[in-house]
């Protein structure tokens, strides 16, 4: 039985995938692939595969909880705009002159 899936893009929207928007669709991916991986490494390492079965399970569920409630708070960009935010500092302390002695004038003229 095939299955068809429906990605919704208009003219200048972000990718949409079952409520999923733009890079979380990406994060999705890579936890399920790492989640495919960490299951290989437990069951290679022995143990119990009801154990692992569970643990990956209960960390799928998770996984998919943490994304959908991400794409939800913070949309397409959000999440990207919060990250630069945290980043701008609170102030800028100059000490001297001397940078603004020295400046280029022709770089600060409007064009």
């Amino acid at each position: 039985m095939s299955s068809v899936y429906k990605i919704n893009k208009g003219v200048g929207r972000s990718i949409e995938f079952r409520g999923l928007k733009a890079q979380y669709i990406g994060f999705l991916a890579g936890g399920l692939v790492a989640l495919l991986l960490l299951f290989a490494l437990l069951y290679i390492c022995g143990v119990n595969l009801y154990l692992c079965i569970a643990l990956i399970g209960g960390l799928g569920v998770a996984l998919f909880a943490t994304v959908n409630r991400m794409s939800r708070i913070y949309g397409a960009h959000g999440l990207l705009k919060k990250n630069a935010k945290r980043n701008i500092p609170a102030c800028l302390c100059s000490r001297s002159r001397k940078l603004f002695t020295q400046l280029n004038p022709s770089l600060c003229q409007n064009r």
